[in-house]
């Protein structure tokens, strides 16, 4: 019998490229050391990101580490439950419920657009009262490791869509914050509320962030949203929501974070950071 360590190096990096990922790293890595040596070679994970379309030949980018950016390409995905409202208000939390509260409304809606995305067909629309919704997505739980987040620190690209109604008034909010496992905020994005006036061209309006060489420890992105109408008229008049998203990029930080205690008047579980004392503060509750 022919062992298969006799085969050539490169039939046996062709046979690693039809392995899952995740058993070539925890069971066939641990084999031999020749098997370890070949799955640790670049050639093999460029060969398994071109094989599963997240290359293409002519790929030019430059790549540090290119096991991390399968990986990352692998898990990438939008991590927002229901974002274009397909399901009601499933998976969203209520934090503020105002006015004649959050309603799912179909586009364009009346005195509004058609959104950019044609396969985007519902949104959800706030009221007269405050209204603010939000969602945690817990890191570990979708696949992304300790290392993964602490050492690599792949970007995190937040996007949102918000648009008035063009014959009412509406403020918009969002706060994006980035947590350790115990709630501690790490790094946040809560532009100032955007505001628009009455007999607007009610233009779907896209909000975008990335987080990047965050300190490390993340292990939690807490998402909020929302707002109200200026005129304070019953029904849903308020901003109109859709299309959110969180997704890890494939891009990675070139430098190792430095390890560092969080800030003392970081926002922990049970607590309240001083610059969320304010009339909007639904984050600090559900922690």
């Amino acid at each position: 019998m022919v062992n298969i360590n006799e085969l050539p190096e490169n039939i046996l990096l062709e046979l690693f490229t039809h392995v899952p990922a995740r058993q070539l790293l925890c069971n066939c890595r641990l084999v031999c050391s020749l098997w370890r040596d070949l799955i640790d070679v670049v050639t093999l994970w460029k060969r398994k990101s071109l094989q599963d379309g997240f290359i293409t030949e002519d790929w030019e980018e430059p790549v540090e580490d290119w096991k991390i950016f399968y990986f990352l390409c692998s898990l990438q995905r939008n991590l927002l439950r229901n974002p274009c409202a397909e399901e009601n208000m499933e998976s969203w939390r209520l934090d503020y419920n105002g006015g004649d509260e959050w309603k799912v409304e179909s586009l364009p809606g009346a005195h509004g657009t058609n959104f950019p995305d044609p396969r985007v067909k519902k949104y959800f629309v706030t009221s007269y009262g405050m209204c603010l919704k939000s969602q945690v997505v817990d890191l570990k739980a979708e696949g992304y490791w300790e290392e993964l987040m602490d050492t690599f620190r792949p970007d995190i690209v937040i996007k949102d869509w918000f648009a008035p109604r063009a014959d009412c008034g509406c403020t918009y909010h969002i706060r994006v914050q980035l947590a350790s496992a115990d709630y501690i905020i790490l790094a946040s994005f809560e532009p100032p509320p955007v505001t628009i006036e009455q007999w607007n061209d009610a233009t779907w309006k896209e909000v975008s962030h990335t987080f990047s060489d965050y300190p490390p420890g993340v292990r939690h992105i807490l998402f909020q949203h929302g707002g109200q109408d200026t005129q304070f008229w019953k029904g849903w008049y308020g901003p109109r929501v859709t299309n959110s998203s969180i997704i890890i990029s494939h891009r990675t930080a070139k430098n190792p974070a430095p390890a560092r205690p969080p800030p003392e008047d970081a926002l922990v579980m049970g607590g309240r950071h001083p610059s969320l004392d304010a009339e909007i503060h639904p984050l600090v509750d559900f922690l």
